[in-house]
């Protein structure tokens, strides 16, 4: 049974995305679901800062506790929002910095890190789905210059770094792809992907970055929609062993779990829709993306059947945001300024070497 507006209601264990760059009547009716706890907004959910400070409102005026509202904003290529946002360069440019100025590299990180948690905070976002802690190990098609860099110390470091600025603006921060996307070749938007490596190989490098931020606090990871076949038939999403007992016994962890794209190749092999969203949860997900397939999203949330626990639909609310930002003031904060001045030595960097 769906809620009034405005009344209060748990956060389920679904995030669902909208068409437009506002709410349409049967999405709010979607959104009054008990099973979904958020919305992921793409590049087309955007026109203005303006228009997107409406509809956040709009969402978040919904259902108390607030849902939650998450974006991929990682920099580079990986950037919904761009007019009236700040242009974050791609992660490996932080890895390059490393290579000549540590120090400097942690610093801009964090920097980084808060500009654009900043940013997003000011009109109405709650998290992004931010830092990518793959391995660079030269080979991924969608991976690439989104990782920091292949040595699994410096993704650590700089990973932290960009973790530590975003949560001193308030925002929440999610470690992708555990245990580690970057070492296969494959799409996971478009093909199955195999990584046939050892588990003694990848605890050793790949899952070293995630372990370094798991100790120091991070409050999300996303797995990878990725078999590592020497561990597991199932991709690490859908895995109890890779998500409880390698992620929580062995690692400790004890943030919330949210699954990649349920819409993605990789994921579509494993049954309907409703029968993968199950399959995640039961494995251990807390909160579940069917995105870009509203279709899938109607038919999760008429078929499946979930009632989250207490501790994880904790987990979910650690996600809101924690600050309020004035948009119209962010200029004016010495922070912002020294933020974009960095970004914007970065970036000319990176330009100057892709012409090279």
């Amino acid at each position: 049974m769906k809620a009034a507006a405005g009344e209060s209601m748990s956060l389920g264990s679904v995030m669902v995305d909208i068409a437009g760059t506002s709410l349409q009547p049967h999405e709010t009716s979607r959104l009054m679901d008990p099973l979904v706890a958020g919305v992921i907004l793409f590049s087309r959910n955007f026109e203005s800062v303006e228009q997107l400070k409406a509809l956040t409102e709009s969402i978040h005026a919904l259902r108390h506790p607030r849902l939650l509202i998450g974006v991929d904003h990682e920099g580079g290529r990986v950037q919904r929002f761009r007019a009236g946002f700040t242009h974050i360069p791609p992660m490996r440019v932080l890895g390059q910095l490393h290579e000549t100025n540590p120090q400097l590299s942690y610093d801009s990180a964090e920097k980084i890190g808060w500009l654009l948690a900043s940013e997003l905070l000011a009109v109405g976002v709650d998290f992004s789905f931010a830092p990518v802690v793959d391995l660079d190990y030269g080979g991924s098609k969608v991976i690439g210059d989104r990782a920091f860099a292949m040595n699994p110390q410096t993704v650590s470091k700089l990973a932290f770094h960009v973790m530590a600025g975003m949560r001193k603006a308030g925002m929440a921060s999610v470690a992708k792809h555990f245990p580690g996307h970057g070492f296969i070749e494959a799409d996971t938007h478009l093909e199955i992907a195999i990584d046939e490596r050892p588990f003694a190989e990848i605890e050793q490098k790949d899952l070293q970055p995630f372990l370094n931020l798991i100790e120091n606090g991070v409050d999300a990871v996303m797995p990878a929609h990725v078999i590592y076949s020497k561990v597991d038939s199932l991709p690490a999403g859908f895995s109890q062993h890779w998500l409880q007992t390698v992620l929580r016994q062995k690692c400790h962890f004890e943030g919330a779990i949210i699954s990649d794209d349920m819409s993605m190749k990789a994921a579509t092999e494993y049954g309907t829709a409703a029968k993968r969203v199950l399959t995640a949860l039961q494995a251990g997900c807390d909160l579940v993306l069917v995105c870009n397939d509203p279709l899938a999203a109607d038919e999760v949330l008429s078929k499946v059947t979930w009632h989250a626990n207490a501790l994880s639909h904790a987990r979910l609310i650690r996600l809101h945001a924690h600050k309020k930002i004035d948009y119209d003031k962010l200029q004016y904060n010495p922070l912002w300024q020294a933020a974009v001045s960095v970004v914007k030595n970065l970036n000319q960097k990176n330009n100057q070497q892709e012409l090279i």
